[in-house]
């Protein structure tokens, strides 16, 4: 795939990116539905094979959460030129996504904790909770439905809702999970 990216283009990245920062409460992948909206349906700059895979090997790798913002910029970057804009590509989403959300993280946990026996602060801190599964619920959603798992594929649905079930309800590790969906992807099942 080849894209070209003017300098407005890089700047649009920069400060989607820096707004979505500010949104990711829960982590950053609580925004991947607007990132692929971004990416790939607003501007397609980049497949949805290209986005789902970015995610999938970023979250399997050992490291931090946001590491998969990195991979969605590689990807932007080689697709708009090779490799020097895939690095630069990188700085762009992940400055844009850490600047923001790491400052005002610290303000606010400093205030919240010299503050935190306020009716407020623990108020505040219960509300979020939802909004955290609500946005969660909608990455899953997006991922699933984008790569042609259509609702009458029962075989992955089912076997979603027994994750979850077992998540839920069981001390049951999740590499074990894994292993056992990956056994059945391999064999056909799903």
């Amino acid at each position: 795939m080849n894209i070209v990216l003017s300098a407005a283009d890089w700047v649009s990245l920069f400060a989607h990116y820096l707004i979505l920062s500010l949104l990711s409460i829960g982590g950053a992948i609580a925004t991947a539905p607007d990132m692929h909206r971004f990416l790939v349906e607003e501007h397609a700059w980049m497949s949805d094979p290209q986005f789902n895979s970015s995610i999938a090997i970023a979250q399997s790798a050992p490291g931090p959460n946001v590491l998969f913002v990195a991979l969605l910029g590689w990807n932007v970057g080689l697709n708009a030129g090779g490799f020097p804009l895939a690095l630069f590509g990188v700085l762009v989403t992940m400055a844009g996504i850490l600047i923001p959300s790491t400052t005002l993280t610290y303000m606010a946990a400093r205030w919240g904790h010299e503050n935190r026996e306020l009716r407020a602060v623990r108020a505040f801190k219960q509300g979020l909770a939802p909004i955290v599964i609500a946005l969660l619920t909608s990455t899953g959603w997006i991922l699933a439905t984008s790569s042609g798992y259509a609702l009458g594929n029962w075989p992955i649905w089912v076997l979603t809702v027994a994750a979850t079930l077992i998540m839920w309800r069981t001390s049951i590790h999740l590499l074990w999970l894994l292993a056992a969906g990956a056994l059945l992807g391999w064999i056909g099942w799903v």
